[in-house]
């Protein structure tokens, strides 16, 4: 039996197993629920295993420690859901753009700005660079719970070239902006090497182990309209066709983060089987012109978590009873963050359990 075949088997339906039936359209009487960012620096135990690490890009190529990073959650709060601990921009890494993580700066990348930087890239070594990932992949197929559904995912090619044009994080996007109005061959170019190397790296994560894919647009937000048709929902669309080529049954969740009045769009376009709400999204307006034609996912206020009490079970109450008629499952509107009181998730997930 080949890989390709084995991969099929492993990665088949089993339609018992509460992530996977929200997934594929069916209302669940307790909707399923994990968050963004569940393994990270509010919990002392990551905060442990990353200072083991050394720092965060050893840490996602370290197969034993980022298993163990994603179990960290699941151990306490028993999410339906585990998504494989990395980041967005191993690809760019792969691609050969120097990336290093500085404490308190964020990612620094050598910036892509032209033609002949993007010749300097190469889009054939991505399988090989990040073999590591696939490792811890294929370990926590191993060590998760058989109810845990296994989430693999991807930065989607908009949000992934911004950093690599900016060279780090922006609140403007005014280089990858400019670059896009003033030379769109060029930059199509860009995405449309993202796209490749996302969809190999994509379908080598689906190989490994991951039952579920989501891809991250955290900068959606930042387009107008048209650009967001052109650079947002053109290189979802093609990455989920190209997945859904080989693999029919594995559903992706598409997140176009701050996308308005655009996330309709973005569902009815892109193919996705569920799209993931950013907390801005009113809930009513989800349900009544999102929710009819994919699932849905989301979208407490994290600070919400932050503060707890009545504030945290109201809201998320509201958002249970609002979206839980339909096809659900509940998350964060973004990820934790790192203030994050570990008692308040534990609170927060056993009210879902029990809801």
């Amino acid at each position: 039996m080949g890989n390709r075949e084995a991969a099929e088997i492993m990665n088949a339906p089993t339609n018992d197993k509460n992530m996977l039936k929200a997934l594929a359209g069916e209302k669940q009487a307790r909707p399923p629920f994990w968050f963004m960012r569940q393994a990270g620096r509010y919990l002392p135990e990551y905060r442990a295993t990353r200072a083991e690490a050394g720092d965060f890009l050893s840490l996602c190529y370290n197969p034993e420690l980022a298993v163990e990073v994603t179990l960290q959650p699941i151990r306490r709060y028993h999410m339906d859901a585990a998504i494989l601990f990395s980041d967005i921009l191993v690809i760019p890494d792969a691609m050969g753009q120097t990336l290093a993580y500085k404490e308190g700066e964020g990612p620094q990348l050598e910036p892509v700005r032209s033609s002949a930087d993007l010749d300097r890239l190469e889009t054939g070594r991505i399988t090989e660079h990040l073999q590591p990932v696939f490792e811890t992949l294929k370990g926590l197929r191993r060590e998760l719970p058989p109810e845990v559904t296994l989430i693999g995912f991807a930065g989607a090619p908009w949000t992934v070239a911004t950093y690599m044009v900016e060279g780090q994080g922006s609140r403007d996007f005014a280089n990858a902006k400019s670059w896009a109005f003033s030379d769109e061959a060029g930059f199509a170019r860009l995405i449309n090497m993202l796209v490749e190397a996302t969809t190999e790296y994509l379908l080598a994560q689906i190989e490994a182990g991951a039952e579920v894919i989501q891809i991250f647009d955290t900068w959606a937000g930042a387009l107008s309209e048209t650009e967001f048709n052109k650079w947002c929902i053109a290189p979802v669309k093609q990455i989920v066709a190209n997945l859904r080529a080989k693999y029919p049954d594995i559903p992706v969740i598409g997140f176009p983060r701050g996308a308005g009045a655009g996330y309709a769009n973005f569902a009815a376009q892109t193919g996705v089987n569920a799209v993931s709400l950013d907390t801005s999204v009113p809930l009513e307006w989800a349900r009544d012109n999102v929710q009819t034609s994919c699932a849905v996912q989301g979208n407490l206020d994290p600070l919400l978590v932050v503060a707890g009490g009545e504030p945290m079970r109201r809201e998320a109450n509201r958002i249970l009873e609002t979206l839980g008629n339909g096809p659900f499952i509940f998350n964060l509107g973004h990820g934790f963050v790192p203030q994050t009181p570990p008692e308040h998730v534990e609170e927060l997930s056993e009210l879902i359990r029990n809801y």
